[in-house]
């Protein structure tokens, strides 16, 4: 998928962090696709930072304690919007097909 468009990705500050002192090591974190966390004897360690998808907050959104944050989502829409994100990803998508009319 064409999150970043022609955008670096080292280049966007999201991914999580987690507050091992909230940290249940319930493991719901390591269901991540994206394999952005390691398993440590403290619980998970964020290993992966730029293979986190864009926008992606499931690992917080399923940490039973609360353990998981991420950057201000404001921060990030300021960052499509400055660099013109949204055109181009639009454009993109277009152009793999993805946002084709179809019926139903």
């Amino acid at each position: 998928m064409a999150w970043l468009t022609d955008y670096p990705r080292e280049k966007v500050n999201w991914h999580p962090t987690v507050d091992l002192n909230k940290c249940t090591q319930c493991g719901m974190c390591m269901n991540c696709g994206k394999q952005v966390f390691t398993w440590t004897i403290k619980g998970p360690e964020v290993t992966n930072p730029q293979s986190c998808t864009i926008g992606c907050t499931t690992c917080a959104n399923l940490c039973e304690g609360n353990a998981i944050t991420f950057p201000s989502k404001s921060a990030l829409r300021e960052l499509y919007e400055k660099e013109h994100l949204w055109a181009k990803v639009t454009k993109q998508m277009k152009k793999d097909g993805f946002l084709i009319f179809k019926e139903i």
